[in-house]
């Protein structure tokens, strides 16, 4: 995994309030969720992600003696006494973590995480957890959308030179893996995690040859059995001529298009390779692509097997920011335990500790979910709970999941969606996602009570 952030990726108001707690001697145990409100244009789910990142960086969390001095000089801490980063240095994360695993789909409300620990801890950790939920989501919900355009065509993530630094480039490459693709190019990312990694030629390398057709033949001698070749430097029909004449069927895997009208040019190209018998030579194209273009190229029958997607992917640049939040919804002290909601217009929140339930009908398909409190029984027989007990006490409940598991439990829930929720534009009809009656009646007893 990735080195976790330091506990001091935080808002400075995370630690005046801290400060102010501890200065009040505030020895409640808290309970926050992270969740979303909404959902971007034209999405109907998220996938949830940057679990295991989570994990990493509560189970690390401490400040460093060059943190804390740093900290102590800080003009707004001079009059905080100095117990107060005496305490911070020996601080670690205590609490309770319950999560939906990475690639489960999520709806507005829903909580990511739900984070239960000494009033403090929970709340110095928000800045960091919602920086590491907020990216990895919005990317592993892009290629789960550019698969099902792609109709079974594979995908590859080809961002890492477009992605906001080389840390984003290496978030995006798994998240974008447990989101649908077959692989990245990003070569740290299939390091680190094992994730298949891909690539071709840059037209630098055809342009560094006297002629197109010796740089052709230099690559395949290098790569005799997987050897793609770019073919739309200069001339790209003209190109897929020449390499019919220049090699013998089965000797090249590929030609990748990547400018130009794709689709024109891929029926151009087939129908080349095809009458000098090069129909296991396969058609990749890459530039710009998004699961709009890739859906108007398929369905213009553009004979293209499978697709390189970068910029659009790994900045996810029709909705590059998701609005994830992290609210208080409990309190509790000496035994007792305190509800807490927003009334915010627009901004209001549900009390109490959750479980989401999600119901499937008769066709296997997703239903509906019901949010519960955490500690009521299941809403009716069938429902599946999705919230899953990943940290206690600050330590980890289990072994990690495996990347492949988590590709297949992403693709598996994903396949579990109705078909409406998995179309490029919003669906008439948001999915359901309703709250007990329980939390209903708790959130109109606080409204009572405190308006």
């Amino acid at each position: 995994m990735r080195t976790a952030p330091p506990a001091t990726s935080t808002d400075l108001y995370q630690l005046t309030m801290a400060a102010g707690h501890w200065q009040a001697g505030r020895q409640a145990r808290a309970s926050y969720e992270l969740f979303t409100r909404r959902l971007p244009k034209d999405r109907a789910y998220l996938l949830a992600g940057g679990l295991e990142d989570v994990i990493e960086y509560l189970t690390s969390f401490h400040f460093t003696e060059a943190e804390i001095a740093y900290m102590r000089d800080i003009p707004s801490f001079s009059a905080v006494p100095i117990n107060f980063f005496d305490d911070l240095a020996r601080l670690r994360f205590t609490g309770d973590v319950w999560a939906l695993p990475e690639g489960t789909p999520v709806f507005p409300d829903e909580p990511f995480l739900s984070i239960s620990a000494p009033l403090i801890e929970a709340q110095l950790v928000e800045t960091a957890l919602l920086a590491i939920v907020n990216y990895p989501t919005s990317v592993a919900t892009t290629p789960s959308r550019m698969a099902e355009a792609a109709e079974g065509r594979s995908i590859v993530e080809f961002g890492a030179r477009r992605a906001h630094g080389t840390e984003a480039a290496l978030i995006a490459a798994r998240a974008a893996y447990i989101g649908g693709c077959v692989g990245t190019s990003n070569v740290e990312a299939g390091m680190r995690y094992g994730i298949p990694v891909f690539g071709t030629v840059a037209h630098a390398w055809i342009m560094a040859f006297d002629d197109e057709i010796e740089a052709f033949r230099a690559y395949q001698r290098t790569f005799p059995d997987n050897a793609i070749l770019l073919i739309d430097t200069y001339d790209t029909l003209r190109a897929a001529g020449r390499i019919t004449e220049a090699f013998a069927p089965g000797e090249i895997a590929g030609v990748r298009l990547d400018s130009g009208d794709l689709g024109e040019l891929a029926r151009g190209v087939r129908g080349i390779l095809d009458n000098a018998g090069f129909q296991s030579t396969k058609i990749l194209a890459s530039g710009d692509l998004n699961e709009w273009s890739i859906a108007e190229l398929l369905a213009s029958g553009a004979p293209i097997d499978s697709f390189g997607v970068g910029t659009d992917l790994t900045t996810v640049r029709d909705a590059p920011a998701l609005g994830v939040v992290y609210k208080l919804v409990e309190l509790e002290e000496n035994g007792a335990v305190d509800f807490k909601m927003k009334f915010s217009a627009g901004k209001a929140t549900w009390p109490g500790r959750k479980q989401i339930w999600r119901f499937f009908g008769e066709d296997g398909l997703a239903a509906g979910d019901v949010v519960t409190l955490r500690d009521e029984p299941p809403p009716s027989t069938g429902a599946v709970p999705l919230l899953e007990p990943v940290l206690r006490d600050g330590k980890r409940v289990g072994p990690p999941t495996s990347l492949e598991s988590l590709c297949e439990r992403t693709r598996l829930a994903v396949g579990h969606l109705p078909s409406a929720l998995k179309g490029r534009t919003a669906p008439p009809k948001p999915y359901s996602v309703e709250f007990s009656e329980e939390i209903r009646r708790i959130a109109s007893e606080l409204r009572a009570e405190l308006t």
